[in-house]
């Protein structure tokens, strides 16, 4: 399949790629691995009229201990994510997710920002940034303003942000010493997930759903069953409460259900809960 005609534009910053964008608006689209737009536009679900690339911007390349908080440049490559020192140390649930990311070859190409920005709920990064409480930063010619991840995820490939906004940093809190699990199903590795879970328990527990919606979903019930008192078997009973998901050549809808309510079992007692 041959994409339809889109200009072409190489950014050389930050700062660039947000003038960019400020210029063409809803007919740009950023790309930074290509791993996630490409594929749609060559299917031609996709056809921006113009295309920024900004995979030569090094200074969104980068993994920082923010303090309190791990801070992640949008451009750092899915490889750098998994293999960093300092994230296997304080959100060890990141760098793990990060692992199970496709093959080699598109964890050294795609971003962990890409994968933020194109919403897709099967992906398992959302998920994990869902359940750890995570914040993006966002960036236009209007200035910077950050958006908790539970406010990111809109609908189907939608997010919050603006057609001239540029996803800069993911800032993750640091859980160093709690526990944590992620766990996905499907059918041959390296296939998106049928169901996955990412866990993070450090006295409370935040726990989110791969493919169980439209966006990437809190596991709102489980959580509020834990904080109740249940133990991890009778609170998971509860994981598709409150979700969406869809049939598809892969699975039902009450298969899905199924594996959720397997899966976050499973999580919780990796995880430590009682």
């Amino acid at each position: 399949m041959i994409p339809a005609a889109f200009e072409y534009s190489r950014a050389g910053s930050a700062d660039e790629a947000v003038s960019l964008l400020s210029q063409h608006g809803d007919d740009a689209k950023i790309l930074a691995g290509g791993h996630s737009l490409l594929p749609l536009m060559k299917l031609r679900l996709a056809s921006p009229a113009m295309l920024i690339d900004v995979g030569p911007v090094k200074d969104l390349s980068y993994i920082k201990d923010g303090g309190d908080h791990i801070a992640i440049g949008a451009l750092t490559r899915h490889r750098e994510v998994e293999t960093s020192d300092l994230l296997k140390q304080q959100v060890p649930l990141l760098a793990h997710a990060e692992s199970q990311v496709g093959d080699p070859q598109v964890r050294h190409r795609g971003t962990l920002g890409g994968s933020l920005a194109h919403s897709d709920p099967a992906s398992d990064l959302p998920a994990v940034v869902l359940a750890l409480g995570g914040t993006l930063v966002a960036r236009s010619s209007r200035g910077e303003r950050t958006i908790a991840a539970g406010d990111f995820f809109t609908g189907f490939l939608e997010s919050a942000l603006a057609p001239d906004e540029l996803l800069t940093e993911i800032r993750v809190p640091k859980f160093p010493g709690a526990g944590w699990s992620f766990q996905k199903f499907n059918r041959r590795a390296q296939d998106w997930a049928i169901v996955g879970v990412a866990a993070v328990r450090n006295g409370n527990t935040g726990i989110a759903l791969v493919n169980m919606g439209s966006t990437p979903v809190r596991a709102s019930a489980v959580e509020q069953a834990l904080a109740g008192g249940a133990s991890a078997a009778d609170a998971a009973q509860r994981a598709a409460d409150g979700t969406s998901p869809s049939a598809d050549l892969n699975a039902s809808v009450e298969y899905r259900q199924h594996l959720a309510r397997v899966l976050v079992r499973r999580a919780l007692e990796e995880a430590g809960a009682a």
